[in-house]
């Protein structure tokens, strides 16, 4: 989607961030590029402050109220669990305004969570980038054609639209009920796939090899080119092949690391429940025989009950 020059982009905002955490500060310097004017930001960890100096540079760091008093358009990127108290806080100190453009990048919340914003005359926005963000300039390039998740009220809809095109993101709609479980599928698909490359990585180590970066590098993005391409038809392994001696040897060893079999060792179960999750797609897809199916999943289900 091509992005229009600054001098033909209408509503250039006086923008403020609440939040110069790894993602606030880079829709910060987002907004900013795309002709937006950031003209107060809060920041309460030296880190944060670092941030703010090198994305935000000549930024007056400002109390949160400061901040939502000087902005026409304020960005609230704080944690999900404090999102609700500081929108309420705000709203009761009276520093909303009508015509005040709110949105917040949280990926849990939608716009329900300004509602006590949105009753004074705010026009509330979700916009959540689908990114892992380090909170650097390298962040501005790669916001170039991310999806964001945005959920906005009908008629504001195409200033969401604009707002996400300007910082090089590509809109994504998703309904205010189904905010949840969006987020839960980036969770299981980003979050925790970072546990599983390090645990990974960690039990190779284990194993003697010396790299388990440089090993697990081909695998894992050959795997991910697969799995985006063809889903459940890239399965491969054990558990897809219904080999369960080797699963039954996989639980032996992991179990050994705990000192034991442990009915609460977090490896272990985290295995079990992978390969049970991994079966049930294997069968249901087609790839994995019901006749191959019943002893692996005997193995699974007796480890599960140890």
């Amino acid at each position: 989607m091509d992005v229009p020059a600054v001098r033909d982009r209408p509503g250039r905002f006086a923008v403020g961030v609440i939040g110069t955490g790894r993602v606030g500060s880079v829709l910060g310097a987002a907004l900013a590029r795309a002709g937006h004017r950031v003209v107060a930001a809060s920041a309460v960890s030296d880190r944060s402050r670092r941030r703010a100096a090198e994305l935000l540079p000549d930024t007056p760091l400002l109390p949160p109220p400061e901040v939502a008093q000087q902005a026409e358009l304020l960005v609230l990127a704080v944690p999900d669990d404090v999102l609700a108290e500081l929108v309420v806080g705000l709203a009761e100190a009276g520093l909303f305004r009508a015509g005040q453009t709110v949105l917040h990048p949280s990926g849990r919340h939608g716009i329900g969570v300004l509602e006590s914003a949105r009753i004074r005359g705010v026009l509330p926005l979700a916009l959540h980038p689908v990114m892992s963000f380090t909170g650097t300039d390298v962040d501005l390039a790669r916001l170039t054609g991310c999806s964001f998740g945005v959920t906005a009220p009908e008629a504001f809809r195409p200033m969401a639209e604009a707002l996400v095109v300007e910082m090089g993101g590509e809109p994504e709609w998703i309904a205010e009920g189904d905010r949840p479980l969006y987020h839960a599928a980036l969770a299981f698909g980003a979050n925790y796939l970072t546990t599983l490359v390090a645990q990974s990585a960690d039990l190779l180590a284990r194993a003697g090899v010396s790299e388990p970066g440089r090993m697990l590098g081909p695998l894992l993005g050959a795997t991910l080119d697969n799995s985006l391409r063809s889903g459940d038809a890239a399965l491969t392994g054990p558990v897809a092949r219904g080999d369960a001696g080797t699963v039954a040897a996989h639980l032996s060893r992991l179990a050994k690391l705990a000192h034991g079999p442990s009915a609460t060792d977090p490896l272990v179960n985290a295995y079990l429940a992978l390969a049970r999750l991994t079966a049930d797609r294997a069968l249901e897809s087609g790839l994995l025989a019901p006749e191959r199916a019943g002893e692996l999943l005997e193995v699974l289900n007796e480890d599960g009950g140890r």
